[in-house]
């Protein structure tokens, strides 16, 4: 079988639906499949929900597909780097299921291992578990969260095989292995592409089992959130 697809367009033709769920990976603009999102853009679908920790910034990552508005609704931990994001939400256009960071990474876990639901102290008394079962172990009342599956998951690795095995760089892992479990189809962008059998099987950070498409961007753009230097 052959994942290995010539651009990002042709590896997004065919999964692409107008309202589907779409989980991407990445943490700040650090490990997101930046190819793929303009890709998804310019397909046009719209009415989309995205299972994201963030939503990029104005003009780059998600932030392209709000400017368009393609998405309907997100599903994020962080959102103050985008003021597209806080307009539209401020205004009601825009929906928004806030999650706490180490809960919507288990939420994705969950989902990719078939896991409907856990229970998390996280959030508890909060406005979080509003309308949330809650459930008290040993003494401590627990919050039932349910899990994240997408009809799509649109992942960043630094390098692959053909089979789809996958080898992330540093801090660009984050969610991107949990985004790719949770999805039913996942198409991964990649800085490097090897013959199966290169990569050492001990160092495979996730199997090509989870991935279905394969796009090969040797030259990310890698843009910063906000760049410090000294004066």
């Amino acid at each position: 079988m052959n994942k290995l697809y010539p651009n990002a367009a042709a590896a997004l033709d065919g999964l692409v639906e107008d309202g589907m769920t779409v989980a991407v990976g990445g943490f700040g603009l650090c490990g997101i499949p930046e190819t793929l999102i303009a890709a998804l853009r310019d397909s046009g679908r719209k009415g989309l929900t995205a299972i994201s920790n963030n939503a990029g910034v104005d003009g780059f990552g998600l932030g392209l597909l709000l400017e368009t508005r393609q998405i309907r609704k997100m599903v994020s931990s962080y959102v103050g780097e985008n003021k597209e994001f806080e307009r539209q939400y401020l205004a009601g256009e825009l929906e928004l299921e806030f999650t706490p960071q180490g809960t919507l990474a288990e939420k994705l876990r969950a989902g990719g291992a078939g896991i409907p639901a856990f229970y998390t102290r996280t959030g508890y008394g909060t406005l979080v578990a509003e309308g949330k079962e809650t459930r008290q172990f040993n003494g401590e009342w627990y919050v039932m969260e349910e899990s994240l599956t997408a009809d799509l998951a649109l992942v960043k690795a630094w390098k692959a095989d053909k089979a789809g095995n996958l080898l992330f760089r540093k801090t660009a892992r984050n969610f991107n292995p949990l985004a790719a479990m949770a999805g039913k189809v996942c198409v991964v962008e990649v800085e490097e592409v090897v013959e199966t059998g290169e990569l050492d099987p001990d160092q495979i950070h996730l199997p090509g089992i989870y991935v279905q498409r394969i796009v090969h961007n040797p030259n990310p753009e890698k843009r910063i959130e906000k760049r410090t230097v000294r004066s």
